[in-house]
């Protein structure tokens, strides 16, 4: 069973980037235009042979506001507005479609929020029959969509099985109703239940639960009754996210009083419990905060070294062209990251021009190019052969990152990564860190130019 020292989580607990890119977002400038991602859209589509394709649509909506949210939302029960958000998404994929060679095929399709289901059911289908009229599936291909039961319907259900959707991601944080108040998300085991029995009776693949940790009110005692209910339901995957308290990020944050969070070491204790209660229930340790069933697609993916991390967190589909569509959204297309402009007006005035409606982005040189592979790797495979860095890009590894070898070396005196043979091998204790390991590997942090405010690590 994995066991937690407690000591060393304290020890390495400061703010890092959660790297599901390098370079990280605050990296991105406004000095990288929509010229410059058609212009890389355009490069890799005449490429011999370009990658596979995935997808990710953002609806920002919520019919409620949790506190602790940290993703970019919209809250609104305008259907006028949210109905002519869905028609501008789909301006953007005919105009993006419009770039790409025909012959590309969808690996991965993911919807994400905000709550996709907050779309009604003739809504899922609409979007989801223009996604299917403009591109390519392959038969295998991994489709997602993030749901809230709280306004679900079985039919919303019904609408995104028949769209071909194969997978389900569900928050539920914390089944404690105090704890639920706190938030602003009241979501009662029996509803959680329901829906699941639904996604079941409706051939889904598989589903995925999350958890927060941090949460006001929590304590290892009630919170251990919600992991109990957790590993009773049985989801393929689960998710058990740090709260990351950043209210000069997310000012609605502020209506969560400090003073309700649980101390550093009770925050700790859950999530030392939590780890050992889904270890011990056999779920596999994924990395970072993620757990999967042994036979899980991610858990293969872990043992075949085929394991990949993008905007959505750790997947199966490695080494695609992620296309990203909707306000706020990131594309990772060849060698650039583009994001979209932040509001609807902005996103609407773009796209009635004809225009790409990418606001920044970053452009990554040589060195980000080594050193992404080098942090995906850490973060992916949990060890990384310097001789074979050294080999893909011609360099001396110990010289290139003489400053991150140095700084490791307390990692490796406190049993977290061990270095042998010109390899360097990252432990399970050490999985919990790995955004502390990539850090080494970071040239922003390493050349001190990264100002940003990150969560801490755990």
């Amino acid at each position: 069973m994995f066991k937690i020292d407690v000591e060393l989580v304290k020890k390495y607990d400061r703010p890092g980037p959660r790297y599901t890119s390098y370079p990280t977002a605050p990296q991105f400038t406004e000095d990288f235009t929509a010229d410059d991602y058609l212009d890389e859209i355009i490069k890799t589509n005449n490429a011999e042979n370009p990658p596979d394709l995935s997808l990710y649509f953002h609806i920002p909506y919520c019919d409620t506001l949790c506190y602790f949210c940290g993703c970019n939302m919209i809250v609104s029960r305008n259907r006028e507005r949210i109905s002519g958000y869905v028609d501008y998404l789909k301006n953007e994929i005919d105009l993006i479609r419009s770039f790409i060679r025909p012959d590309r095929r969808i690996a991965q399709l993911h919807w994400g929020g905000g709550t996709p289901t907050h779309l009604k059911p003739n809504e899922i289908r609409e979007l989801s029959n223009h996604i299917k009229s403009n591109f390519k599936f392959k038969e295998d291909s991994e489709n997602s969509c993030e749901i809230d039961p709280r306004e679900l319907t079985k039919e919303h259900l019904v609408a995104l099985r028949e769209s071909g959707f194969n997978r389900i991601s569900m928050g539920v944080q914390d089944f404690n109703p105090k704890v639920q108040e706190a938030v602003n998300r009241i979501q009662p085991e029996e509803m959680t239940r329901e829906v699941i029995g639904w996604i079941r009776e409706l051939g889904f693949h598989s589903f995925n639960l999350d958890l927060i940790y941090g949460l006001p009110f929590q304590s290892v005692e009630t919170f251990e009754k919600t992991i109990d209910k957790i590993i009773d339901i049985s989801p393929d995957r689960i998710a058990l996210f740090n709260f990351a308290h950043v209210p000069w990020m997310k000012k609605h944050q502020a209506l969560i009083k400090k003073e309700d969070l649980p101390a550093p070491e009770e925050k700790l204790a859950i999530l030392e419990m939590s780890v050992a209660k889904l270890t011990g229930a056999g779920y596999v340790f994924i990395g970072m905060d993620h757990f999967a069933k042994p036979d899980d697609e991610l858990t293969k993916a872990l043992k075949e070294k085929k394991l990949y991390r993008n905007f959505q967190g750790y997947s199966t589909n490695a080494g695609t062209d992620l296309y990203a569509m909707g306000i706020t959204s990131i594309s990772q297309v060849g060698e650039v990251y583009a994001q979209n402009v932040k509001t609807e007006a902005e996103y609407y005035e773009r796209l009635n021009k004809g225009k790409i409606p990418t606001f920044k982005g970053y452009r990554l040189n040589e060195d980000d190019v080594l050193r992404r592979e080098v942090i995906t790797k850490i973060m992916c495979d949990f060890e990384l052969d310097f001789s074979k860095v050294e080999k893909k890009f011609n360099i001396d590894f110990e010289k290139y990152f003489a400053w991150g070898l140095e700084n490791i070396k307390e990692m490796i005196d406190d049993g977290l990564v061990e270095i042998k043979n010109g390899k360097l091998t990252v432990n399970e204790m050490g999985r919990l860190l790995i955004r502390n390991v990539a850090m080494n590997f970071d040239g922003f942090i390493e050349r001190k130019l990264d100002k940003a405010r990150y969560s801490r690590t755990i």
